[in-house]
């Protein structure tokens, strides 16, 4: 099954802790895995920022909310134990516990409070609220934010001109180190008369190699016959290594054909450039930056 909402972490966690115990968020987080027979795979899934597992994400915060209505104490860090309001209430909360019933906690109202404060009135989410943690808000419209700007990004490509876009994916190519950044190590070639080839990369600073650049602006998707035009225009150049960029997408009888020749051939579709053109700062510029942060467990046990 798929990883529960946060929420359906909430009374588990106090049934766990319900014997007076200390109990451990790692081992609290492989407890709840077993309990919903979570897979090996599902166990390892990381938030799309990396920084730790959907499971220990939503352990976290399903004991943070436990502690901000009274119901868990933290002894130490990384633990948790119950308290007497917390086996108090477990005896007559609902099944399953969601973030609105904890209101009627003083401490949990003002937290709840202090966030809707912090950040303003929310839009209708399309998801239910009480099924993110805090950080899965914060990536989920990160995340949506960076599709749109994608979709952006490839709709001003396509209404450019074939020459800027040539230009445009040897800039790419350049800014993320191809070359080694100096102002030879990208060529557009554009309509110089080299079939299949629209620009000419350096490998490395000292130009040991090239890699050659076809560019297609298209809208509709890049079949095989494309892919085995543009190993010909390597096989004229004698080159082994080529990057084919297109704003669309490539047929699956084009990446078999990428995939069986000896040469070196890199796929680039429209999605993985806008994805590229973000990830180096080409074509974007930053408009707001925001640093998350977390207590340092380190500092605190120095007391």
């Amino acid at each position: 099954m798929p990883i529960p909402p946060f929420h359906a972490f909430l009374r588990p966690m106090l049934e766990l802790a319900v014997d007076g115990q200390e109990h451990s968020l790692k081992d609290t987080a492989e407890f709840l895995a077993d309990k919903f027979k979570l897979t090996a795979d599902e166990r390892a899934q990381l938030l799309p920022s990396g920084t730790t597992t959907y499971l220990r994400n939503r352990t976290g915060w399903a004991r943070t909310y436990l502690k901000k209505a009274g119901l868990l104490e933290i002894p130490r860090e990384g633990f948790f134990k119950i308290t007497e309001a917390g086996r108090t209430y477990l005896k007559q909360a609902p099944d399953p516990i969601k973030p609105r019933d904890l209101r009627v906690f003083e401490g949990f109202a003002e937290f709840a409070q202090a966030q809707v404060s912090k950040h303003g009135a929310p839009k209708p989410p399309v998801q239910e609220p009480d099924e993110l943690t805090p950080d899965e808000v914060i990536e989920k419209a990160y995340t949506e934010y960076v599709e749109t700007l994608a979709d952006d990004i490839i709709d001003r490509t396509l209404k450019s001109s074939p020459e800027f876009f040539e230009r445009l994916v040897v800039k790419l190519l350049v800014t993320m180190g191809y070359g080694g950044n100096v102002r030879e190590a990208g060529t557009a070639v554009g309509r110089s008369g080299d079939e299949g080839i629209d620009g000419i990369i350096k490998e490395d600073a000292l130009g040991l190699d090239n890699i050659y650049v076809q560019a297609k602006r298209w809208q509709g998707g890049v079949g095989a016959p494309e892919i085995q035009k543009f190993v010909g225009a390597l096989a004229q150049k004698k080159a082994s290594k080529g990057v084919f960029i297109t704003t669309s997408h490539f047929s699956a009888e084009a990446k078999t054909v990428a995939q069986a020749v000896h040469n070196t051939i890199i796929l680039i579709d429209g999605k993985k450039l806008a994805s590229l053109m973000i990830q180096h700062d080409v074509g974007v510029s930053v408009i707001s930056t925001y640093k998350l942060q977390r207590v340092d467990e380190g500092f605190f046990e120095l007391e």
